[in-house]
């Protein structure tokens, strides 16, 4: 690891202390469904949805009898339909396959409809404390533009982080990365000039006008 980036992740682990999951959810379960309705969706949104989803089907037993059309009203501010159907089918999947468990595997949590790496990596990091480095839009941006990663996809990213970063300061790096994009390193309008780590970055230097 470069002087660089262990200055960069030891900055932002000053920064963000208490970085961790802006989802609300307490069991494998929960976590799922809130991860799967959380795709293209703010966590703010989530959460005001989720407390009357997670009333009415408490665990993916309830949640495979009911249809899309009776769960997608609960989370129709949450975007496509289809999330209605890709939680369904996967408390399916898990009921008659994994005895009504979610798995806790990256292999068996990708076969479950509507859940890639992303969403399988937070149910691992999240539901069951395994090592994992979810790679959202956040962390996709955030990382490149530090220069944590030079990579032009996700997975790629993934990759990068994961040969950089100790496996056991996975899940912190991955919540410090978001909740600096969140608050400072913004998609369209980053706040370098209030940014710790401007003198750092990649991105700053390559786009700064300062002499």
């Amino acid at each position: 690891m470069t002087a660089n980036a262990k200055q960069i992740l030891s900055l932002l682990r000053e920064m963000y202390p208490q970085a961790g999951p802006e989802l609300h959810f307490s069991n494998p379960y929960e976590t799922l469904v809130a991860t799967i309705l959380s795709a293209q969706c703010t966590d703010a949104r989530v959460n005001m949805v989720t407390p009357a989803v997670f009333r009415d089907f408490p665990d993916p037993a309830a949640m495979a009898q009911t249809t899309p059309e009776v769960l997608y009203p609960y989370i129709r501010s949450c975007g496509m339909r289809a999330k209605a159907d890709y939680i369904i089918n996967s408390c399916r999947i898990i009921c008659e396959k994994h005895g009504g468990e979610v798995p806790r595997t990256m292999e068996e949590l990708t076969a479950l409809p509507g859940v890639g790496r992303k969403v399988a990596s937070v149910v691992l990091i999240a539901a069951f404390g395994v090592p994992a480095m979810p790679v959202d839009t956040h962390v996709f941006r955030v990382s490149n533009r530090l220069g944590l990663a030079k990579a032009k996809t996700p997975a790629e990213t993934e990759k990068q982080l994961c040969a950089l970063i100790p496996p056991e300061d996975w899940c912190d790096t991955h919540h410090q990365l978001i909740w600096h994009g969140r608050r400072v390193c913004h998609s369209q309008r980053p706040d370098c000039e209030n940014c710790r780590l401007k003198d750092l970055c990649r991105y700053h230097k390559e786009n700064s006008t300062e002499k």
